[in-house]
């Protein structure tokens, strides 16, 4: 009786309440695996159309050469880009198809790690909230269709960004600090950039009171330095090649000489792209909520006070150095991660301030506008043949490789000692990377560069002086005259003669130009950066 009597008297008013909280939590974390799973489906979709009608851009054709020679550093970044892309060629036989499936995998992966971080921090329906934030916005688009650095470094930092929340809240349990090490190495071997991460783990330690014993913490301080570490072979790398990863990095903060107006035009060009890529209503009410943060930081919890650290400074930093330089708009991406957290939890009355009903309606829905504008956009675009835009049919034709590709390779299909010959490509990157991927053969490609500088990897491999001896199908980018190829190279080939042209039509008046000779017999090469060419 005492049972029954127990089973029929109402439950106590904190039970009930954690039984309503475990509830919400399910439900809204049922929720966004939903939303994932079907984003993702749709994305997959989209993909294969996408796939279908454009080709590899310039830095994934180049990265994908450099995932055919695995090394410890390349030309420009660190070599995690080249290990996956190395991966993904061996998985899916170089299909173009895989090369995109990797940025959406990685992609799904950032928004599961961010719906964790932010249930931890708040709920799981705020969780959801910041994922459809997100996922409402160009940038995450791009994101996950392009395999660039920027989605394993995203990744890196999103998945970062919760271990270290979670080992801040059991600093005992070594797990914990262990995969965040792996994670900070892994982001370390993707971009230069994930070096900053560490800062903002000692910055949250020193202002946030409850979480100073943090800087005593073993693993804390092992998290940092053993995730650093990674970095060590990638630095012994570059002592080998005469530090060029840092020269390139270098020239990325070079300043022009601007007049009054040039600078008003190129400080305010970094806003207006930023907009662009996270939607206006959504960039804005980005902006506001961290100013906002700014303003009540005495009054922020820990978990926003992590939020703002992790992104409002860097941010600034941005903005800083934005009135000096240029600045690539996907340079400051992984500040913005906690700032659409803290966005969701400014929406969902979280935070110790209110948010307008502007702010709670205008974000989504112009988020979903540009959504479906830009998909809509993409299918227009592609099934109308590119008619009537200039720079969407210039994007295109950067992209549009395939039949170049063909062409080329029945070239290689008629050289007389296909086993001693190789391909020798006179124009840009990108044209050798290009030539390598869409030629049926795939082809090892060496690139020559007139200028005698290393500025691309093709001059850091090993190049034509490994191939003496041997014959060079030789492509010459159209826009130069073939009597300049003749004056410079001829002299180092036993004899050069032409054997046609590729020409490929890529829209009104415009089309795809190389003029192909084969070399005989390679006399001699001088390596760039070691002899000066003539």
């Amino acid at each position: 009786m005492a049972h029954l009597a127990s089973r029929k008297s109402p439950p106590s008013l904190p039970l009930l309440t954690t039984s309503i909280d475990l509830h919400s939590q399910a439900l809204w974390t049922r929720r966004f695996t939903w939303l994932l799973a079907g984003v993702f489906v749709f994305r997959l979709g989209f993909l294969m159309f996408f796939t279908a009608h454009l080709d590899l851009a310039g830095d994934e054709a180049y990265y994908w050469d450099w995932g055919r020679r695995l090394d410890w550093g390349y030309f420009s970044k660190p070599p995690m880009i080249g290990w996956l892309m190395g991966l993904v060629g061996w998985l899916t036989g170089n299909a173009e198809w895989g090369i995109r499936l990797a940025p959406l995998i990685f992609g799904s992966a950032t928004l599961a790690a961010i719906f964790a971080l932010t249930r931890c921090l708040f709920d799981a329906r705020t969780g959801f909230l910041t994922a459809l934030l997100m996922v409402l916005t160009p940038g995450n688009i791009g994101l996950n269709l392009l395999f660039t650095i920027d989605a394993p470094l995203v990744f890196s930092w999103s998945l970062a960004l919760l271990l270290f929340w979670l080992a801040a809240e059991k600093p005992s349990c070594p797990w914990r600090w262990g995969a965040l090490a792996l994670t900070i190495g892994f982001g370390t071997l993707s971009k230069q950039m994930m070096l900053g991460f560490p800062a903002l783990m000692i910055a949250f330690a020193v202002f946030s009171r409850k979480d100073r014993p943090l800087l005593r913490n073993i693993g804390f301080w092992a998290s940092m330095l053993i995730g650093m570490a990674f970095i060590t072979p990638v630095l012994g790398w570059n002592a080998k090649h005469q530090w060029i990863t840092l020269e390139h990095t270098k020239h990325h903060f070079d300043a022009k000489s601007l007049d009054f107006a040039e600078w008003i035009g190129r400080t305010l060009e970094f806003p207006a792209l930023q907009a662009l890529v996270y939607s206006p209503i959504t960039y804005v009410a980005l902006l506001t909520v961290l100013v906002l943060c700014i303003r009540n930081r005495r009054s922020l919890d820990r978990g926003s006070l992590y939020l703002l650290l992790c992104s409002a400074p860097p941010l600034l930093a941005f903005f800083g150095l934005s009135l000096r330089q240029a600045i690539n708009p996907n340079w400051p991406a992984v500040f913005y991660l906690p700032a659409f957290i803290l966005l969701a939890a400014w929406l969902r009355d979280w935070l110790p301030f209110q948010a307008r009903p502007f702010w709670r309606k205008w974000p989504l829905r112009v988020g979903a506008g540009f959504f479906i504008l830009a998909h809509v956009l993409a299918f227009v675009v592609f099934l109308t043949g590119l008619k009537g835009n200039p720079k969407l049919k210039k994007l295109h034709d950067l992209c549009e490789w395939k039949e170049t590709g063909i062409q080329a390779g029945k070239f290689l299909d008629k050289v007389p000692r296909p086993e001693n010959t190789f391909v020798l490509v006179t124009g840009y990157r990108y044209d050798a990377a290009q030539l390598a991927f869409t030629m049926p053969q795939h082809p090892r490609t060496y690139r020559w560069e007139r200028s005698g500088k290393v500025v691309s990897q093709y001059e850091v491999w090993p190049g034509a002086e490994e191939r003496l001896g041997d014959d060079a199908l030789i492509f010459q980018n159209g826009r130069e005259k073939p009597g300049n190829l003749f004056k410079v190279l001829a002299e180092r080939f036993e004899k050069v003669e032409r054997m046609g042209r590729v020409e490929v039509k890529l829209g009104e008046g415009n089309s795809r130009i190389f003029d192909v000779f084969l070399g005989h017999n390679l006399l001699s090469w001088e390596k760039p950066g070691q002899t000066k060419q003539p």
